[in-house]
């Protein structure tokens, strides 16, 4: 009876740890949003302790007037920008499917694109026929800002987790044991500062990348330069694989409109942005703000990505960010006792 009875105990804390896994990977999306609050509200708390520092002001009028700096350039950068970007992405969006039976087109009139394809390949074999193509195009443009989608949830989290971080970190640390709280409070410090400097760098790389295609692209004359510059920027917030999604439509969009020395004209433009992102601005801000090993960055995206679709790709890098910084401290400084390693 005994023996039966430790068996069923055995079989229920299995089952439990099972049901406790399940109910963490649906409640992973939940927690990718809750990252994304913090990638808002640690930066405008930030800035907002550093005009403190700098001023005396008071904390919360200084969040206030990081909150309302950052708010009114966006909203100055809509305004200013919004009829010009509007009329563009509605003109790509028309010309890109008209860029792609173009490039199957020339492909069907070499010897190489007949031998490679057929002469009686057609694209909407592949794609399902326009429509579908379109709504298929609608659906991972809308994936990639499903971030926005879900704006609203995530702006008010972040307001209430910049307006009072104390409250919440304080209940976070009141489920560690008291020996322990003061090491929680230097791993919460490091996260939040780790966190910050990553968003920073991607600032500003993503500012690089947009403002530089925007102007390489206007000066070998493409058409929607504007808009492809701003997505450009904007996925550059995904490292890796950022760049490689921006550079679809534009090289589609260049042989439709100059042929092939045209798409090759802005491959070479965007290899060279990249290049010199990679290159010079990316070695600065990793010096000065925070560095992660490429591979490593590349793998967690490929694993989260995988499991949790584009935000968890978009997301990935401030993932193993934090995995990093928690190796390092809790496992290598504290249970290694290897001091020598630093975060």
């Amino acid at each position: 009876m005994a023996y039966v009875w430790r068996v069923v105990v055995a079989v229920g804390l299995v089952l439990l740890a099972l049901g406790l896994v399940g109910l963490l990977g649906m409640a992973f999306s939940v927690w990718l949003r809750v990252l994304a609050a913090l990638l808002i509200a640690l930066p405008l708390r930030a800035g907002g302790d550093w005009l403190h520092r700098r001023t005396g002001m008071p904390a919360g009028l200084g969040l206030l007037l990081v909150t309302l700096l950052v708010a009114g350039t966006l909203g100055c950068m809509v305004w200013l920008f919004s009829a010009r970007i509007s009329a563009q992405a509605s003109d790509l969006q028309q010309q890109l499917p008209e860029a792609i039976r173009n490039v199957q087109t020339r492909i069907q009139g070499t010897e190489w694109g007949k031998s490679l394809v057929g002469e009686d390949f057609d694209y909407t074999k592949i794609t399902g026929g326009t429509s579908e193509w379109l709504s298929r195009a609608t659906g991972i443009f809308s994936s990639t800002f499903s971030v926005l989608a879900d704006g609203y949830v995530i702006i008010f989290l972040a307001i209430f987790l910049a307006l009072q971080p104390k409250v919440y970190r304080a209940g976070l640390v009141m489920l560690v044991p008291k020996p322990g709280r003061p090491r929680a409070n230097e791993v919460l410090d490091c996260i939040s500062s780790t966190l910050v400097k990553w968003v920073v760098g991607r600032l500003v790389s993503m500012a690089f990348v947009g403002v530089l295609t925007w102007a390489g692209l206007t000066w070998l004359g493409m058409p929607q330069g504007a808009v492809l510059g701003l997505f450009a920027g904007l996925v550059t917030f995904i490292p890796n694989i950022g760049p490689i999604i921006s550079m679809v439509p534009a090289v589609l969009l260049a042989f439709f409109n100059g042929g092939p020395q045209m798409a090759l004209y802005v491959v070479i433009l965007y290899l060279v942005v990249q290049t010199l992102e990679s290159s010079a601005i990316s070695p600065v801000v990793q010096q000065r703000l925070i560095s992660l090993p490429p591979a490593l960055v590349l793998i967690g995206q490929l694993i989260i990505g995988a499991f949790t679709g584009i935000l968890g790709l978009t997301l990935a890098t401030p993932i193993i960010a934090i995995l990093v910084v928690l190796t390092k401290m809790l496992y290598v400084q504290d249970t290694l006792k290897d001091e020598q390693v630093k975060v």
